[in-house]
């Protein structure tokens, strides 16, 4: 089969596009033909870069740290899986053969793509235990996207921030990847009002787009002001951020009123950022970070997303054999919505490669 392979860190040219021998399930795993796979700026691009790096890895390794398509081979002891079963898969797993459910496995676990080869190949094999159904309506370019994002940003919602129908959310970084997932479960699903803010006007109106009910380019204008303008002096009760902008998150922790609620799972452009514990004390505040997902959430975000509550935000969709471009593209910042690779786009010249972003 053909796949990425990273023989040493460095520069995108270091993404070799080559010929592997075909993987093979081993007890409790699934083989599939990848459909798609999303180019992650983190897991995937620093990783790739160097910047990264984690114990326990040697090189080389095939990336891609989430996978979608269709099941074409079964490994011994699965039953829950047939060939042709549309399946996605994503994040920390076993490394080692387990049982189908992964009940009494107590071997090292790490992420697909950085421990174990990843979806940036022809063919993934997974743990059974870890891959999601993928629903019929659903297409796998949009299904790997939103398997990455979404069951994160629920977990945030529902979990961490408790938020309610009614209740007040603001929603820094509107524009990027967990931003806009944030935006639509908030809106379309739990039934808040949502305040979109984001850095740039283009980003601001994607996340009107996308169902919120006001928004606020906080590299224009004071987001506070504006904040407690648009609530009449009351505050948001949950703030989410998953940026950590030094410079503006301290201006929006100010926001959140009496009993209001932080959450986060992330923070590439901090990490360290200035909070005013007296309004957090004064106000009952909450914070609370969190990183993963929970299983029974995925089912739950394939079906919000099948009944167009979620959209995924793709920007490219490129061939496998383009990866460095893919990487190219998320350094330089333009991309506006996720990249995604597509390995079947190399066996079928004359199909054309989608070049837009998500339909509104």
């Amino acid at each position: 089969m053909k796949a990425i392979v990273i023989h040493r860190y460095g520069p995108p040219d270091v993404l070799q596009y080559q010929d592997v021998p075909d993987p093979e399930p081993r007890a409790g795993e699934i083989r599939i033909k990848v459909h798609a796979a999303s180019v992650n700026r983190v897991l995937d691009v620093a990783f790739r870069a160097g910047k990264q790096v984690q114990e326990g890895i040697s090189l080389p390794v095939i990336p891609g740290v989430d996978c979608a398509g269709i099941v074409d081979r079964i490994g011994k002891g699965v039953t829950g899986w047939r060939v042709g079963d549309r399946v996605a898969a994503t994040g920390v797993m076993p490394l080692e053969p387990c049982a189908e459910d992964g009940t009494g496995y107590a071997g090292p676990h790490g992420m697909l793509g950085v421990r174990r080869p990843g979806g940036f190949a022809e063919l993934a094999t997974l743990p059974a235990a870890v891959a999601a159904a993928v629903p019929a309506g659903l297409g796998f370019h949009e299904a790997t996207v939103i398997m990455r994002h979404a069951p994160t940003a629920w977990k945030l919602l529902f979990d961490c921030a408790a938020l309610k129908s009614g209740e007040t959310i603001l929603v820094m970084g509107a524009g990027g990847n967990l931003g806009t997932i944030g935006v639509q479960i908030a809106k379309h699903v739990i039934g808040a009002t949502v305040i979109a803010a984001a850095g740039s006007d283009d980003r601001v109106r994607l996340g009107l787009t996308l169902g919120a009910d006001h928004g606020i380019n906080y590299g224009t204008s004071e987001i506070a002001a504006d904040v407690m303008r648009i609530t009449g002096g009351q505050g948001v009760d949950v703030l989410y951020d998953n940026v950590a902008n030094p410079v503006v998150l301290p201006q929006a922790f100010r926001c959140l009123g009496r009993g209001g609620r932080m959450v986060t799972a992330g923070a590439h452009a901090g990490p360290v950022v200035p909070i005013d514990i007296s309004h957090l004390y004064r106000n009952n505040i909450a914070i609370r970070g969190t990183h993963g997902s929970n299983p029974a959430d995925r089912a739950k975000c394939f079906a919000a997303a099948a009944a167009g509550r979620i959209r995924a935000q793709i920007a490219v969709v490129l061939p496998l054999s383009r990866a460095a471009d893919a990487h190219r593209l998320v350094e330089s910042g333009e991309e506006r919505g996720k990249i995604v690779l597509d390995p079947t786009l190399d066996t079928a010249a004359t199909r054309p490669v989608a070049a837009a972003a998500a339909a509104p």
